[in-house]
């Protein structure tokens, strides 16, 4: 028994090692959350010291559920523009034709209330007119009239003048020439307008203005792309037709013009349009192959007009011929014309950029030149920029009035 501390040590030893290794057992098992943090809502903690977050579904996923269908994207039609009725047009753009009346109307009218009408006073008149492209022949026509009126007038005052120029002018713009577009459908088929010149003068562009000119007086308009070697000109004939909701033929580039303008006129029959306009290539009046081919344009669709009717070749199944000429280039112009009038019998002119030009006497000298009457004016670069001809209205806004003055900025005694 004298060994007995040494057992109770050895005890003691057992004791403290069990206990160590229960104890940590009994904690880690043993820990429960109280019963006033269990929610309903609210799932028990995960275990550990790391917690997994769910991710969130894709949203690639969601748009490929049977549940939420994807719709298709909506395509705007392209809106259809409503141009401005051309009744009157050439009144609301006259302020355009300042330059041509400070040039043509206040010019000769200042000439003319000169105190003493001498040799040189007519002179000035004389240049002033030819300076702004009424040509020779004209020019003398009108000075010898105005030489003999103002000397049986008498005493002149302002309106007496004004008067007196107004109906010279009219005279020499020929008002008797029919100025009406042809282009109402004859015999159940369309009307078929032509459209040539020379490159640069804005023919495509005024092709599209004229599409515009034809909707606005209530007709409805089919476009032939027959400038088949450039594709931009198609592209752009394309944008102009779009716009007031007319349909387009088009071609292969470099196909056949006379092809595409057989496919107009045979689309526009079927279509029961009213009228079919077809653009034509640009070209040089002394390219012999160029004017041929112009003059096949115009044959082939004569034929196609023809078929099944009882007219005969001649008899002009062709509405309208337009040639569009620039006002800028005056005279230089007028030779070019010619040649187009041999080949495809130009029944009007289409004179554009004349806003851009002191030269408004090119008018006189066309007509005169071609025996053809100017039809259309382009006044501007906007899309209802281009109006009906009127003599009245044309003379009226060369000569000018206290409104024009003060429209244009200058000074009417000037």
């Amino acid at each position: 028994m004298d060994n007995w501390w040494l057992y109770a040590v050895v005890a003691l030893v057992v004791i403290i090692g069990a206990a160590l290794l229960v104890v940590p057992r009994l904690r880690k098992g043993g820990e429960r959350t109280p019963p006033e943090q269990v929610t309903r809502d609210e799932p028990p903690a995960a275990t550990g010291t790391v917690t997994e977050e769910r991710p969130p579904a894709p949203e690639a996923a969601v748009e490929a559920s049977p549940e939420t269908p994807v719709a298709p994207p909506v395509v705007a039609a392209p809106e259809v523009e409503v141009p401005e009725p051309t009744v009157g047009r050439l009144v609301r753009l006259r302020a355009r034709l300042a330059r041509s009346q400070n040039a043509i109307g206040r010019g000769l009218l200042s000439l003319l209330a000169s105190d003493k009408l001498d040799e040189d006073v007519w002179e000035e008149i004389e240049g002033t007119l030819l300076a702004a492209d009424v040509g020779v022949q004209p020019t003398t026509v009108i000075v010898d009239r105005l030489r003999e009126r103002t000397r049986v007038l008498g005493t002149r005052n302002a309106a007496e003048l004004r008067a007196l120029l107004a109906e010279e002018l009219t005279v020499a713009l020929d008002p008797d020439m029919d100025r009406t577009l042809n282009t109402e459908p004859r015999d159940g088929k369309p009307a078929v307008m032509l459209v040539v010149g020379v490159n640069g003068a804005g023919k495509t562009t005024t092709c599209g203005k004229i599409a515009r000119v034809l909707v606005a007086d209530g007709r409805s308009v089919l476009l032939g792309a027959a400038d088949t070697f450039r594709a931009a000109a198609v592209d752009q004939l394309a944008t102009w037709a779009h716009r007031v909701g007319a349909e387009v033929v088009r071609g292969e580039e470099a196909a056949d013009p006379a092809s595409v303008a057989f496919d107009a006129v045979k689309q526009g029959i079927e279509s029961g349009v009213d009228t079919v306009l077809i653009d034509t290539a640009g070209r040089l009046q002394n390219k012999a192959g160029l004017m041929d081919e112009l003059g096949k344009v115009k044959r082939v669709v004569e034929r196609s007009l023809l078929a099944g009717s009882q007219a005969s070749p001649g008899n002009g199944p062709v509405s309208e011929t337009l040639l569009v000429l620039d006002a800028t280039t005056g005279q230089n112009g007028l030779e070019q014309a010619r040649v187009f009038t041999d080949v495809c019998d130009v029944t009007g002119v289409v004179l554009t950029k004349l806003d851009g030009t002191a030269k408004g006497g090119i008018v006189i000298a066309v007509q005169r030149r071609l025996g053809v009457p100017v039809k259309l004016v382009g006044l501007g670069e906007g899309p209802d920029d281009l109006a009906p001809f009127n003599v009245s209205d044309f003379v009226d806004a060369l000569l000018g009035d206290e409104r024009d003055a003060k429209v244009s900025g200058a000074d009417p005694r000037t």
